[in-house]
């Protein structure tokens, strides 16, 4: 499998090369920079090193360098979390050694770094967590959710007051992040699209944490960050369409359900890897790495076991196939709505299969449950469903996963509106104890 090929080919390159005392550099998205980032370079360094890590700052802001003794010799890794747009640029140019970013590469970029490296490769691009773009309001603001339809129209400064959304009747003030930012990126894309456009009202910020402080003090303010980044201020509970709208927590997160989840990502170019960027991508991979995610206010990746809490929404014959299982904190998703898994999940078959070995389960003990997008047809839907589920078998038997069971349950339970590519996924449940 394309997985094991890369993953033996990182482990090569790490365990044939000692760490450069060099510099190592990671420019980019200020929601991976500002703190995941220097927790996983410490927790790298303390693997590798001797004596303490230390984490100082630069003097310029949103910049930090992580600092330790390896093998004797001083090492020192840059954090520069000026914005996602900025590592881009920083790795193009090459004063980067990592690009860490929290959207996907854009198409734009991959044409333009292609005589270097495919940037959609698996070689390439590396999901170091899952985070939920967070809605917030004052603490004191009675509203409780809202749709992304509505978000979108708030934003645009069409709806200018809480009153019009069964608040008080005060102003809205709009906080945003800045231009350079992954994060607004993110918003724009999942929230705004291309049928509205910031109002100029809105305040704009290169830190998550100062907007969302900001936020807390105003009884009047909305504004959205990463998901470690709420600090005081109150989340929402978000929807899309005719699906429930769903407040960011470690399953709705970690499976992407939650309408505004996103990936966080780190950027190598391919086969011109430093060695240590390789070492420091393959730790914030696996498990000790994904412990510090979660330590850090994102959600890991590491699979755990989770009975949901079902509403009158959820069919009585879905309740009924999964009563006697758990869910898995983990979904399998797919490149371009087809059955070709994406770079994600085909590191999430390792996971799985480390987390049955890890809890003394096995293969029958688990259940793949396949879902479409919309379809034209109910046929074409179960047959699509039932295709992505027996694609995640296959791929699990190829790491000697075998003979997992799996249905298809169509094109409903939707997570997204009509048309959304999160609606074609496969969940993993497991049988309880």
């Amino acid at each position: 499998m394309p997985l094991q090929r890369a993953a033996l080919a990182l482990t090569a390159v790490v365990l044939a090369t000692p760490i450069s005392a060099a510099d190592l550099e990671i420019h980019g998205s200020n929601t991976v920079g500002a703190s995941l980032a220097p927790l996983l370079v410490g927790g790298y360094l303390e693997t590798r090193g001797e004596g303490p890590v230390t984490v100082t700052e630069t003097g310029h802001a949103n910049e930090r360098l992580v600092q330790a003794r390896v093998d004797g010799k001083p090492v020192e890794v840059l954090v520069a979390a000026h914005g996602s747009s900025t590592g881009f640029k920083a790795l193009a140019e090459g004063r980067a050694d990592i690009w860490a970013s929290s959207r996907p590469v854009k198409d734009s970029e991959v044409e333009q770094f292609g005589h270097r490296a495919n940037l959609k490769s698996l070689d390439s691009e590396h999901v170091i967590a899952i985070d939920g773009l967070a809605i917030l309001v004052h603490p004191g603001n009675p509203v409780t959710q809202l749709s992304i339809d509505t978000l979108a129209r708030i934003f645009a400064g069409e709806i200018r007051n809480w009153s019009e959304l069964g608040g008080p009747d005060r102003p809205i003030h709009l906080y945003a992040r800045d231009e350079r930012s992954g994060t607004w990126d993110t918003f724009k894309s999942l929230v705004l699209g291309s049928s509205y456009t910031l109002a100029a009202s809105a305040r704009r910020y290169e830190s998550n944490d100062r907007l969302s402080d900001d936020v807390s003090r105003d009884p009047s303010g909305i504004g959205f960050t990463g998901l470690a980044s709420v600090r005081q201020s109150k989340l929402l509970a978000i929807s899309e369409g005719k699906a429930p709208a769903l407040k960011p927590n470690q399953l709705t997160v970690a499976s992407e359900d939650y309408p505004l989840s996103r990936r966080l990502f780190m950027y190598t170019p391919g086969a011109r890897t430093t060695p240590m960027a390789a070492q420091l991508v393959a730790y914030a991979l696996g498990p000790d790495g994904q412990e510090r995610v979660a330590q850090s206010g994102f959600i890991s990746q590491n699979p755990i076991a989770v009975k949901p809490e079902f509403d009158d929404s959820v069919p009585e014959t879905f309740q009924r196939l999964t009563r006697n299982y758990q869910r898995l904190t983990v979904n399998f998703r797919f490149a371009q709505g087809r059955t070709q898994l994406d770079n994600k999940a085909l590191r999430d078959l390792e996971r799985v299969r480390q987390y049955l070995e890890r809890e003394g389960r096995v293969a029958a003990d688990l259940l793949l449950i396949g879902f479409a997008d919309t379809q034209s047809n109910e046929l074409r839907a179960q047959m699509i469903s039932e295709l992505r589920a027996l694609s995640v078998r296959r791929a699990l038997a190829d790491l000697g996963v075998r003979d997992v069971a799996y249905t298809g349950y169509g094109h409903y339970m939707p997570v997204g509106g009509r048309g959304s590519a999160r609606n074609g996924r496969v969940e993993v449940w497991i049988r309880a104890r």
